[in-house]
């Protein structure tokens, strides 16, 4: 089967009612985690950005705890997951800002890290390339803000 345009999703869906809608909404969270998760942010938590925020730190903070320190191979793939699972929470929020701080509090635990980053090719690799990523996000906000991220991008830097 062939899966059809946005487009066309979007034109059926106009034409259903609000009881065959919620049908769609129950099925779509059966199949895949990370639609459950995508419409679980959209019902319960897209009220309160902070909120979400502070959970996905939470998550961020916990997965840090369970890294596997043995070699900087285990390391790295640990450090990629985390990574992987803080990118998916940003895709559900489609806010800069939200990207921005889940990002920079990824990097500050990353250069906190034990043991240390410096050490490891590829986690230094993946750490300036979240850092560009982020200064870049920045430019596209308030002017206000970037002067404030402007200023904990450094302090991450200079740890």
């Amino acid at each position: 089967m062939k899966a059809v345009g946005v487009k066309a999703i979007k034109d059926e869906l106009k034409m259903r009612s609000r009881e065959d809608l919620m049908e769609l909404c129950l099925n779509l969270s059966k199949f895949k985690k990370e639609n459950k998760e995508l419409i679980t942010y959209l019902l319960f938590e897209a009220n309160d950005e902070s909120y979400f925020i502070q959970g996905i730190k939470d998550e961020i903070d916990a997965e840090y705890e369970e890294v596997n320190r043995k070699s900087y191979y285990y390391v790295k793939k640990s450090i990629r997951k985390i990574l992987r699972n803080t990118k998916k929470n940003i895709r559900y929020s489609k806010k800069k800002k939200t990207e921005v701080e889940l990002l920079l509090f990824f990097c500050k635990k990353l250069k906190e890290f034990t043991p240390p980053i410096s050490k490891s090719v590829p986690l230094t690799k993946i750490f300036d390339r979240e850092m560009q990523k982020i200064e870049k996000t920045i430019l596209s906000l308030d002017p206000d803000l970037q002067y404030d991220y402007g200023i904990e991008i450094n302090s991450i830097k200079n740890m």
